[in-house]
């Protein structure tokens, strides 16, 4: 089942929760909040006062995109203001399997990303613990950037390994996902699909959350 999450960084900020609730109200099922400090990645966004403010306002599971050094100081304060899944970068944490086993000893559900250039195999060691691998297909820090073609064959990989190992875990892809690229996306392996400015910017973004959903129905019919 594919699920859509929405990122708030291509939110209008200036009336963020009337955002997210017209992303809810056109069938999103997550929503997607991008953590930067401006030291992991180029660019500062939100912290934990904005997912406090959104939680319980929403019924929307909150993804939590932790793009920070030394996430594993920030956990606490991430969970106790409401994040339902938190994804650390594998590139931000020197003892990833710790991390890993502190978001999980919280009660949160959890998740590692790796950058476009980042292989799976750093992953060999946790990836039973994970809920979810989030391939980025963009490099992290800003919104609005060209997809990546050259992680097709990562989602694919990750894909093929989740069926061999029989894992449970979600494959998530993040940045540049709109109406040409998500085919591409969902054919290699994805199931959450996390797009930010082609469904904020969209007139109507039920029409294209529609089409992310229909795509397995249709593959399978042909």
């Amino acid at each position: 089942m594919v699920r859509v999450a929405p990122s708030i960084l291509s939110a209008d900020f200036g009336c963020l929760l009337d955002e997210v609730k017209r992303m809810e109200d056109a069938g999103a099922d997550w929503l997607h909040i991008d953590v930067m400090d401006g030291h992991f990645v180029p660019n500062i966004t939100m912290g934990p006062l904005v997912v406090k403010a959104l939680s319980g306002r929403v019924s929307l599971f909150l993804d939590v995109h932790l793009m920070v050094e030394n996430p594993g100081d920030f956990l606490g304060d991430f969970y106790e203001a409401g994040a339902q899944m938190l994804t650390v970068h594998a590139e931000a944490c020197t003892h990833l399997h710790r991390v890993v086993q502190s978001i999980k000893e919280m009660g949160c559900k959890v998740g590692v990303a790796l950058n476009p250039s980042t292989p799976l195999n750093c992953l060999e060691y946790v990836l039973d613990e994970l809920d979810l691998v989030l391939i980025m297909s963009v490099n992290p820090g800003f919104g609005g950037q060209e997809f990546i073609y050259s992680v097709l064959p990562k989602i694919k990989a990750l894909a093929e390994e989740k069926r061999r190992r029989g894992l449970s875990l979600d494959i998530q892809v993040d940045g540049g996902i709109n109406e040409h690229t998500y085919v591409h996306v969902l054919k290699a392996g994805a199931e959450v699909l996390v797009a930010g400015s082609a469904l904020f910017k969209a007139p109507e973004p039920s029409k294209l959350i529609t089409a992310f959903k229909l795509l397995p129905v249709k593959e399978k019919d042909v």
